[in-house]
């Protein structure tokens, strides 16, 4: 057993690769007739519908087809396959001009690569002008393009692999060229500063280059000054669209060149219209809106007071038990816009790590932060950096078995855990790299005894770290390569990985979200052989296909960035509680299904041997309206026997009060 040093002493036990082809929207409308009803031509191409497919014979001059409706922001999906000699094109916006033609933002698919641009085109589907549009300068979690955009940063200020031309690895961090393919786009950035990928590693991005003689997946997201197009579920490419390009009109296809070419599962959706649906909070539980505002990403529970009541802590404010209606600062406090800036911290615990017996506070990352408990003086606390954190996600555990607790983190290029000296927590953490360089990820982090052998092992999106135990001299550990993630656009892996015996098998197994800003929760069965060579079988819980996936209980929901585990139906057997994280990259349409409803579910394990590897998980939406922020904490929080569950978010910090359930009754005596 470990501690969750997310909750001051209480004790819990804690914590594949695909490419993914799935559409960031739920269409509106998916084209599968054999008429073009609802489409007109423009232009020398012939057009034609048959079996669900739109084909084209290509004139040499080109031609479109044109969607009856217009939109001003929307998505656009959908497979192709083209003869070696065509070109092709979608034109968004297409807006009617004086003359009889129309203009509009144009992706353009040729030389292997999007390229996007503003065009016109007269009445009979003649391009007559073709500009770039200008890329993305900076962040691409954005929506409404900076005035900076007006100067060619060539190819985007955020480095990293491959744009939508390729998969490539590419430059690393600020200031980093685009990979092959971005074509002057702005491409996500990537992480680790340069270090190279370990050979080692079971992790590696597909190749998402076009196929030729093959289909290949394209889509386009058009949402107010931003345009974002994907080939192969690579990378984005990003450019700015404004409204002087063309600000409303329909979806245009266009075919040149020479030869045939095919679209299948046209797809679009009209991304003007965002639903919620009506508020749900489960039976089970009674909602407490602790504080309504934009402060915190996590929340973790200790008697900060020292009155016997366990309190809270979120962001920049101690919430005092029983009632948390009065809360004090801990920090100058500041509400954040949740359009535009993110959260303060994004993992906060507690423990008391000077040894006075009031407990403190860290928070990370970014970075990593101490506040020392005042106890009890009426003062914001004094604050420490002790480390830097390059991980999302970090994690408390007690790595060397002394009963003071290591934070487990990316950092320098690995993966390891920074270490006090007891006699002095504010100084800087000492960092030790157990994995060595180039392991780190932004994305998964795990401790557990994975082995049985009683000692924390840490784990990440490219497998396991064997402790070595107590008083080893080994700095580096042994390693276990495991693809505990699932490959999303430029991203791997979820947040916080679990480690328990799922099954009952006395074996511990793995459970963790796959990809934190796409789709998939799965859980890995561990085997072990007659040798004690351990394995693991990957059982998807939610599949990472998109929308109409195969899920436990038919749930389906992206960007699930927050996890906690705990005992949620008191049958002694752990479950997983997961979030979703509204827009989590700020407010733009970057990842798939940014706008659904912010979800807070508890999966339920339930043994069962005729389930894949003897379990199954069953899902209770706790809310629809509140999610995750980067983590959620499971506690019981007014100490009745029943489990809590805490969850600070864009929208605030919520309490989710479990009932206790009503004692069965006792059948009547028969008379």
């Amino acid at each position: 057993m470990l501690n969750n040093w997310r909750i001051a002493l209480i004790a819990v036990v804690p914590a594949a690769m695909f490419l993914q082809a799935n559409t960031t929207f739920a269409p509106d409308q998916v084209f599968k007739g054999s008429t073009l009803t609802g489409w007109h031509t423009l232009g020398q191409t012939a057009w034609k519908a048959e079996n669900g497919e739109l084909v084209a014979n290509a004139a040499e001059s080109g031609g479109w087809l044109v969607l009856d409706k217009s939109y001003q922001d929307v998505a656009f999906h959908a497979y192709v396959k083209k003869a070696a000699g065509a070109n092709f094109g979608v034109l968004l916006r297409a807006d009617k001009t004086a003359d009889g033609g129309m203009k509009g933002v144009y992706v353009s698919f040729a030389d292997g690569r999007f390229s996007n641009f503003a065009v016109t085109i007269d009445g009979q589907g003649k391009e007559l002008t073709r500009e770039p549009l200008p890329p993305l300068v900076g962040s691409s979690w954005v929506r409404i393009a900076p005035a900076a955009n007006a100067a060619n940063a060539a190819g985007g200020g955020r480095g990293g692999a491959g744009g939508a031309g390729g998969a490539g690895r590419g430059a690393a961090g600020p200031g980093g060229a685009a990979g092959a393919g971005a074509r002057g786009g702005a491409a996500r950035g990537g992480f680790g500063g340069g270090r190279a990928t370990p050979a080692d590693v079971p992790l590696h991005p597909p190749d998402t280059s076009f196929k030729a003689d093959d289909w290949n997946e394209m889509e386009v997201i058009l949402e107010a000054e931003v345009m974002r197009s994907y080939l192969n579920a690579g990378r984005e490419v990003v450019n700015v669209a404004r409204d002087e390009s063309g600000s409303y009109g329909p979806v245009a296809l266009f075919v040149g060149g020479q030869g045939e070419v095919r679209f299948k599962d046209v797809a679009y959706k009209d991304l003007g219209i965002r639903t919620l649906p009506p508020e749900h909070v489960s039976p089970n539980y009674t909602m407490q809106h602790v504080n309504g505002m934009y402060y915190a990403w996590s929340a973790a529970a200790a008697d900060f007071n020292k009155d016997g009541k366990l309190d809270l802590v979120a962001g920049p404010y101690i919430y005092y038990g029983p009632d948390f209606n009065k809360s004090r600062e801990l920090y100058t406090a500041i509400t954040k816009n949740p359009s535009t800036e993110f959260a303060y911290s994004h993992d906060v615990y507690t423990f008391d790590f000077n040894g006075d017996g009031w407990p403190d506070v860290l928070s990370s990352p970014p970075g990593a932060v101490l506040y020392i408990n005042p106890k009890g003086e009426s003062r914001r606390w004094e604050k420490f950096t002790i480390g830097n954190v390059s991980s999302e996600e970090t994690v408390m555990g007690d790595i060397d078995g002394d009963g003071r607790p290591e934070l487990i983190a990316s950092a320098n290029g690995g993966v390891g855990y920074y270490q006090y000296d007891p006699t002095d927590c504010t100084k800087p953490w000492t960092f030790h790299n157990v994995s060595g360089p180039g392991y780190g990820q932004p994305h998964g982090i795990g401790v557990g005894d994975v082995n049985g052998d009683g000692k924390p092992d840490i784990l990440n999106t490219y497998g396991w770290w064997e402790n070595p135990g107590k008083g080893s001299t080994q700095e580096t550990w042994t390693y276990h390569p495991v693809a505990f993630a699932w490959y999303s656009r430029g991203n791997y892996g979820g947040n916080r990985m679990w480690v328990w015996d799922v099954n009952g098998d006395g074996l511990n197994d793995v459970v963790t979200v796959m990809s934190s800003h796409g789709w998939g929760i799965a859980w890995f069965e561990q085997k072990k052989d007659k040798d004690g060579k351990i394995s693991f079988v990957e059982h998807p819980i939610m599949d990472g296909e998109g929308f109409g996936a195969k899920a436990a209980g038919n749930v389906l929901f992206t960007e699930a960035h927050g996890t906690a585990m705990g005992d949620m139906d008191d049958d002694g057997i752990p479950d997983l509680v997961v979030g979703k994280r509204y827009f989590t990259h700020l407010d733009s349409y970057l990842d798939p299904d940014p706008y659904g409803a912010p979800v807070l579910y508890v999966y339920h394990t339930v043994r069962d041997p005729k389930a894949p590897g003897g379990a199954r998980f069953v899902p209770e939406l706790i809310h629809n309206r509140s999610g995750a922020g980067n983590d959620i904490t499971a506690v019981d929080l007014n100490k009745d026997g029943v489990m809590d569950i805490v969850s600070a978010t864009n929208t605030g910090t919520y309490i989710f009060w479990g009932k206790k359930k009503a004692p069965a009754k006792a059948p009547a005596k028969k008379q």
